[in-house]
């Protein structure tokens, strides 16, 4: 009788294939929740630095325990801390610096959410990625999708040109990161890797942080479940299964999943902080996972 594991106990391969992109897409939706309940108690910065400081300590335990191989030169080494600070520093630090300029979190993952298409039209040239027509409309409708979910949520309410402005560099941000990391650094050991991206961006903020910041952190329970949540959940896990879909698929095909995000975490604040979710976002959340089959399916 077939079983959907191995005799080891994990799951098989085409078992992961189908679970992993659906367990990213849950994990990665609940940051902005996470920022919600942790940005009231801490300056963006200040609150990624610590963020990445314990993640960087844990990731550095966990390589040294399991023996994981480091890069073999200092250029891969820089590549990797490249892909880093972008996915984390610029993307991270783009969204809780919107958040908290009083930007809707719905209206920042609008804007997040154009990555998909952003990741389409330069995915080609740089790393020979062939989108068919098929795909093209997976995009469209995913972006659809998104904007219905957003407008009856929130009516479209964008906010004040800086908290614009972060949520463009958070765009810039994963989507650069998501191709640096496709192109430079896709065959680099996750544990050893991250270890790395988490350290440099940790760098980056610590020099950032005090200029820019008055560094307080009030260590209300809130903020220790937010901070030990984004941590271990999201900086370890939903991490690890985005760069691990990298390595297996195509950048374009990966990115449509953040499409997903939107929709999700719009049902997760509906359940936990009673925001509205009417007809048209459902109907929204429909169409975007419409159009994310048809961008994943491969035949």
């Amino acid at each position: 009788m077939n079983t959907p594991f191995s005799p080891s106990g994990s799951l098989t391969a085409p078992d992961w294939g189908k679970l992993a992109p659906a367990l990213f897409v849950l994990l990665w939706s609940t940051g902005f929740i996470g920022g919600k309940l942790g940005l009231p108690h801490a300056e963006p910065l200040t609150f990624l630095l610590w963020r990445m400081a314990l993640v960087a300590v844990v990731l550095l335990a966990l390589s040294v325990w399991q023996k994981a191989p480091w890069p073999s030169s200092w250029g891969t080494v820089g590549h990797i801390a490249v892909a880093g600070v972008l996915v984390h520093g610029v993307y991270l630090g783009g969204v809780f610096g919107a958040l908290k300029q009083g930007m809707p979190a719905g209206s920042v993952a609008l804007i997040v959410g154009l990555q998909p298409l952003l990741t389409a039209l330069v995915a080609g040239p740089l790393l020979g990625e062939r989108i068919t027509g098929r795909q093209w409309l997976g995009f469209a409708l995913g972006l659809a999708g998104v904007s219905a979910v957003v407008w009856e949520k929130l009516s479209l309410n964008i906010g004040g040109p800086l908290g614009i402005g972060l949520s463009v560099a958070a765009l810039l941000g994963i989507s650069i990161g998501t191709l640096y990391q496709k192109r430079y650094c896709a065959d680099m050991d996750l544990r050893a890797g991250t270890t790395i991206q988490y350290a440099a961006t940790g760098t980056v903020l610590a020099v950032l942080a005090p200029l820019l910041e008055t560094m307080r952190v009030d260590w209300t329970a809130d903020f220790v479940f937010a901070l030990v949540w984004l941590c271990l959940v999201l900086s370890v896990g939903a991490i690890f299964l985005l760069f691990a879909l990298i390595r297996r698929g195509a950048a374009s095909r990966v990115a449509s999943l953040f499409y997903m995000v939107p929709p999700v975490t719009a049902l997760m604040a509906w359940a936990l902080f009673g925001e509205k979710l009417g007809p048209l976002a459902l109907g929204g959340m429909v169409v975007t996972a419409a159009g994310v089959a048809l961008v994943l399916r491969r035949t």
